[in-house]
């Protein structure tokens, strides 16, 4: 497990690296005005949309059902089986996106209620309407993926989303070079999205041939079951992207709002993305087999998910949280985006952090229930984290502005993360085996210390990281990121969480498949 899971892990961070080049680019050039709000505003729809297909939502619900059939009735009515959802998926995603294209006005009215009556309305109309093709690609790359990840070939679905952002960054490297009127730019990066999603299917529909046979579309009562169980799955597993729509729905009505909002979002991402779609697609088969099992084995893959989930989202969060400022001046403050943004983004980053743990720990939690066919406990959580998260944007957007709206985020976070964690004690007892008990207190003690050391040298390091010169800054941060990490590397292994010879050992087990 650890071996898939580091596959994925590393799939993932290349994306996000390259997210974040691509975000870098982006606020280079759009800056956090109008244009810029409006874009992100639409670009949003599209990211949820991602997020609740192809980044291991629909393999919450798909890998149990593909297994279940493949025990069953073997290995041909599995792949028929796995042709009938992609076939049906592909019409139901075209059908949507069609859907949502017509309904465009009425759904930028709902994600962004701040827009309506101002210029940023039609514009936000025009970028969504043209992104849309992503969302009919969407289905069947979503259908790939969770087959392919079923039969473990992890190292294909992780590195295969790295084509949207690379089309995304050539784009807007095209555009800086030869540039365009803002809202101009942002029409042509909006058609480049979906441009993006047809790579990714052809990449994969080269390599997964085979898998889906025959491809059928059908709304049997086996294709009702499996729609009925994976569309709570896919609303369950998108829950950190839901809260942020929600907020910037509140935050639409201040302007550049939302762009701050993105752009500190896109940092908590990396480890979320890292560890929490990690957890995700490799818990899952991995919990499927373990119900087939004993409670024993059940409860022991569970705690390894939650060690490893907490383990590196504790100095994550840490990390955002000491060094908001500096790492958004970095990455984002060029061209059109200002020292101002660079601040308000950062006080955002900071409150969004502290929701992390609960994103990781509920991306960790919601496998134990998928794994046993139930998505909607998981979606219910989501939905009241969601509740909570817009209603209390709604109070604290009135005193503090985009930094209460991000705090608002981490609370409903935590509430979603408390609810499962109540859901999983009860319905099926979910518990820690007796390693891990002692070993998430050693997690917990490491990650304070590293902390600590790391407020301390922020202080001590303080003239360089503010508004210094670019260059100095990088090497400050790069060595203070290192230094946490061997920190914390070092508590682990003196509290005797992890060993070395053992992680190595883990990772080289043969039995990775592409």
């Amino acid at each position: 497990m650890i071996r898939h899971i580091f596959t994925v892990s590393t799939g993932t961070l290349a994306s996000r690296l390259l997210g974040f080049a691509r975000d870098a680019l982006m606020a280079a050039l759009l800056g956090a005005g109008p244009v810029a709000d409006a874009f992100l505003a639409a670009f949003q729809l599209i990211h949820v949309a991602r997020r609740l297909l192809t980044e291991g939502a629909l393999n919450a619900a798909l890998v149990p059902a593909y297994w279940r059939v493949h025990d069953r009735d073997g290995v041909v009515a599995a792949a028929a089986f796995a042709g009938r959802v992609l076939g049906t998926v592909s019409l139901a995603v075209f059908v949507a996106a069609a859907l949502v294209g017509v309904l465009m006005p009425v759904v930028i009215a709902a994600l962004a209620p701040g827009f309506v009556g101002q210029s940023t309305f039609l514009l936000a109309i025009g970028n969504a309407r043209l992104m849309l093709p992503y969302l009919a690609f969407a289905g069947p790359v979503t259908v790939m993926m969770a087959l392919l990840n079923a039969q473990h070939r992890f190292a294909l679905t992780a590195f295969s989303p790295l084509l949207f952002n690379i089309a995304l960054i050539v784009a807007i490297v095209a555009l800086l070079i030869y540039p365009r009127e803002p809202a101009v730019a942002a029409l042509l990066m909006s058609a480049t999205v979906g441009l993006a999603g047809l790579l990714q299917l052809t990449m994969l529909a080269m390599r997964g041939g085979g898998i889906a046979s025959p491809i059928r579309i059908t709304f049997d009562r086996e294709m009702r079951s499996f729609f009925g169980s994976a569309i709570p799955g896919m609303i369950a597993s998108a829950s950190p992207q839901l809260m942020v729509v929600g907020a910037a729905a509140v935050a639409s009505a201040s302007p550049a709002a939302i762009s701050w909002l993105y752009f500190a979002n896109r940092l908590i991402e990396l480890p979320l993305g890292i560890v929490g779609v990690a957890m995700g697609t490799v818990l899952v088969p991995e919990l499927t087999r373990a119900t087939r099992g004993n409670s024993a084995a059940f409860a022991q893959a569970a705690s390894r998910g939650l060690e490893l989930a907490l383990g590196l989202a504790l100095p994550a969060t840490f990390g955002l949280m000491l060094l908001s400022e500096p790492i958004v001046h970095l990455l984002f403050e060029h061209g059109a985006f200002t020292a101002a943004d660079t601040r308000a983004t950062a006080l955002a980053l900071t409150w969004l952090a502290l929701g992390l743990p609960a994103h990781v720990l509920t991306k960790a939690l919601s496998p134990a229930f998928f794994a046993r066919g139930d998505t909607k406990t998981p979606m219910q959580a989501a939905l009241a984290a969601l509740a909570v998260t817009v209603a209390a944007a709604l109070v604290l957007d009135r005193t503090h502005g985009v930094t209460g709206i991000a705090a608002a985020i981490a609370l409903g976070a935590s509430v979603g993360a408390l609810l499962l964690i109540i859901c999983a004690r009860v319905r099926f007892g979910l518990t820690l085996d007796p390693a891990a008990r002692p070993r998430l207190w050693r997690i917990v003690l490491a990650a304070l210390v590293m902390g600590g050391l790391l407020w301390l040298a922020t202080h001590g390091l303080a003239a360089w990281l503010d508004g210094g010169h670019r260059l100095i800054v990088a090497v400050v941060l790069a060595s203070l990121i290192a230094a946490s990490i061997a920190i914390y590397a070092a508590g682990l292994s003196i509290l005797g969480v992890v060993r070395l010879g053992e992680a190595i050992r883990a990772l080289r087990k043969p039995d990775l498949r592409t």
